[in-house]
């Protein structure tokens, strides 16, 4: 089955707790602190393999973990940082993020790499917090949660040239025709579900990979039929074949067929239309085909290099291979048909999130959120006093207190954070 679209949960790991110990040596009465930090949780990373062509490995497992950071040691050893969660994925793989839309990884070449979900960092053991002020800190941090998103993963595939065409113009036959492929053919529509791939070898020893993917129909651009099924899989190719039932078969007019399909592309992806575009006149062994062929010819306003054959008889065949090796080879692999932009690095002011929102709930408890408030207390150890008062100098400090007092709070007023209560003091 060819899986190209799937949702996942990923969760890197969290860090490793940092912790409190103190020097035990023989002779050394005053030994000082001696607790480790926590080692750093994995990360999810995602590889290219160059040898899967579908998303398969992701259809039925959905929720992938990163392994935590070892806790601390005493001594001041440092907790074992854990090894990243390599993922496997085709070439062409987009990354992104459910919840914002932001493309997180675009991964095209062999073994390239896109980290999708950082580990947390371990969390300070107490030799990181001694000081001539407090030279023996009963203080500890817990590791930082790792990075947890919804992600979707959409394959694109990677080919030189993709066939486009209403449902039954013969693009499966064409490729079934010249290269090792064998995609299901029949006289009905949409008989290609998913899109196929298969190697060409020309005559003069020159190849490429060219797309069947599945027929267009109108309103495509907006999901109508196999839509974005389809339309997502031209992005990457850079050359399109334009296959047209010529013989009208089914009653259609070549022409607007040709209009209909381009007018899909550029809706779905202005660009697409910028790339070459070779036309091939498909079913000419069938009576009028020819008188079809000219007719198109005066129709069409602009200069596309246009091929008969027939896929039955395989006239003509030979000429279209050729003129797609040839076209290739004047473009560079990498092309792309946005105008290129110098690789330089922009900064732009972003304005940084708040620390901590405040609402009210039903019961009149006053309710702190925020990812920064939030890490915070996640991070901090409440087994230890000097911990929870270094928490409650970190809120002061963030201007908690007082945000709760312009809402409201008084003496004794309830504060959830999380799912935990805190009595507000003043």
């Amino acid at each position: 089955m060819f899986v190209d679209q799937v949702k996942v949960y990923v969760k890197a790991g969290d860090g490793g707790n940092g912790i409190v110990a103190f020097r035990r040596e023989i002779y050394v009465p005053m030994g000082g602190p001696a607790g480790g930090d926590g080692g750093n949780g994995g990360d999810i990373v995602f590889e290219v393999d160059e040898g899967l062509n579908t998303l398969m490995d992701f259809r039925y497992q959905k929720h992938f973990k990163a392994k935590r950071g070892e806790n601390g040691m005493g001594k001041g050893m440092h907790g074992k940082n854990s090894e990243p969660l390599v993922l496997s994925v085709p070439p062409g793989t987009t990354v992104r993020d459910v919840n914002t839309g932001e493309v997180l990884a675009d991964l095209i070449e062999h073994k390239q790499q896109g980290v999708i979900a950082k580990g947390g960092r371990g969390g300070r053991g107490n030799i990181r917090f001694a000081s001539p002020r407090n030279p023996a800190p009963e203080i500890s941090e817990n590791g930082e949660p790792g990075v947890e998103r919804d992600i979707q993963i959409e394959l694109k595939l990677i080919a030189d040239v993709g066939l486009v065409g209403f449902p039954s113009v013969g693009k499966s036959t064409l490729l079934s025709t010249v290269s090792a492929a064998r995609p299901k053919t029949a006289d009905y529509h949409f008989t290609t579900l998913q899109p196929n791939l298969g190697v060409v070898d020309t005559a003069d020893q020159r190849s490429f990979v060219l797309a069947d993917l599945p027929g267009l129909i109108e309103g495509a651009h907006e999901g109508v039929g196999l839509g974005h099924q389809f339309l997502r899989h031209v992005e990457r190719t850079r050359v399109i074949l334009h296959v047209l039932d010529m013989a009208a078969t089914e009653g259609r007019d070549p022409y607007e067929d040709f209009v209909t399909i381009n007018k899909e592309l550029e809706q779905y992806d202005p660009t697409l239309l910028e790339r070459p575009m070779i036309i091939v006149a498909n079913k000419m062994d069938l009576p009028e085909a020819e008188e079809q062929l000219a007719f198109f010819k005066e129709q069409l306003e602009e200069d596309y290099p246009i091929y008969p054959i027939s896929t039955v008889t395989k006239d003509g065949i030979r000429d279209v291979l050729f003129a797609v090796a040839n076209k290739l080879d004047e473009i560079p692999k990498n092309y792309k048909p946005v105008e290129d932009v110098e690789d330089r690095v922009v900064y732009r002011f972003e304005k940084e999130e708040k620390a901590f929102s405040i609402t009210r709930d039903p019961d009149g408890a006053y309710v702190l959120y925020g990812e920064k408030i939030e890490k915070l207390f996640k991070m901090t150890e409440f087994s230890r006093d000097e911990s929870v008062q270094r928490f409650s100098r970190q809120l002061r400090g963030m201007g908690v207190d007082d945000a709760l007092r312009e809402r409201g709070a008084k003496d004794g007023d309830t504060v959830r954070l999380l799912d935990y209560e805190f009595e507000f003091m003043e």
